[in-house]
């Protein structure tokens, strides 16, 4: 199995920065991709950035250019930058992992906040 535990999220203000970040355990060995989702009140959740062990990165077309996803293997985390930040992309922010047999891990979520 596969923990995963998010952090960072908070209230801030329009055009503003945070950084979330996401902490593996367990068998990490099985990962092979991490990604970020969020979820707003009364939607469903949609993709935010993904980051697999082949290949590049990915993002939405809404965050791309302002959010940035990093992975660091050695300490098993995976990061969210935020900038530009916008009302709209209040929500529930989790992170996700999927395995070599075929598990989608979640976190707990955290929520961000943007304010106008």
């Amino acid at each position: 199995q596969v923990q995963l535990v998010e952090s960072g999220g908070g209230l801030v203000q329009t055009g503003g920065s945070l950084r979330l970040s996401c902490a593996a355990s367990g068998i990490v060995i099985s990962i092979i991709s991490m990604d970020w989702y969020r979820q707003a009140p009364g939607k469903q959740r949609e993709l935010v950035a993904t980051i697999p062990n082949v290949g590049t990165t990915m993002y939405a077309d809404f965050v791309k250019g302002r959010f940035t996803i990093s992975r660091d293997t050695t300490k098993n985390t995976v990061d969210l930058e935020m900038n530009s930040l916008r009302p709209e992309d209040t929500a529930v922010y989790y992170c996700s992992a999927l395995t070599t047999y075929n598990s989608r891990r979640w976190g707990q979520g955290t929520q961000v906040t943007v304010s106008s």
